[in-house]
């Protein structure tokens, strides 16, 4: 299978070199590494190639990588019912950089691509209805980017007055804490309160 594999990334990078930045087997899946501006090239070429027959987008979705340079990457999970093959193609992005939408290729690409915007702020070019798709309208900041913070920005809660829903700034009721449970593998390197009434094991 991975031989198979690998016939068929040198054969995609030979074909779509320009296109193709790297190729590698991982996990027992042909990975591709792909350039942003000549996807919507490569991914039409994966689809109606007679050797590929990539006819189905199983998935898009984004990742969020802080510590890279290239903070951003957009994959694309392929499925090829006539070979019954399965490929993944990873695009890395640049904060702010944008990447050519696949709506064009694949129909259901439209809605993975609203998803992707809405939750990591990656912006697709040329996409028919680019709007959120998961949170309401007028909300600030993109939930699944790792800075984005845990409790948010605002909460909703239902006005009796104005009979609808509003939105005010998070207000916690105490100061965050970080709570140090004790695991069965490692315990905490001080006294918890409460335990220095507790005989000690150690000989006097």
């Amino acid at each position: 299978m991975d031989q198979a594999l690998k016939d068929l990334g040198e054969y995609i990078a030979s074909a779509g070199s320009d296109a193709v930045a790297a190729t590698e087997i991982a996990y027992g899946e042909l990975m591709i590494t792909a350039r942003a501006e000549s996807i919507t090239r490569l991914l039409t070429f994966l689809r109606e190639d007679g050797n590929c027959k990539f006819e189905v987008l199983v998935d898009l979705c984004g990742v969020d990588y802080p510590e890279r340079e290239k903070r951003f990457e957009v994959v694309y999970n392929l499925l090829s019912l006539s070979h019954n093959q399965r490929i993944r193609v990873k695009v890395p992005l640049g904060e702010g950089e944008p990447v050519p939408s696949v709506a064009s290729v694949y129909s259901t690409a439209g809605w993975f691509e609203r998803e992707t915007w809405d939750l990591f702020g990656i912006y697709f070019s040329n996409h028919p209805d680019l709007r959120r798709i998961l949170t309401d309208y007028g909300f600030e900041g993109h939930p699944l980017r790792k800075d984005f913070p845990l409790t948010g920005f605002v909460e909703p809660r239902y006005d009796d007055e104005q009979k609808r829903v509003v939105y005010e700034p998070v207000k916690l009721t105490q100061e965050f804490r970080r709570f140090d449970f004790l695991s069965p593998w490692e315990g905490t390197k001080y006294v918890l309160p409460g335990d220095e009434k507790a005989e000690s094991d150690e000989p006097q």
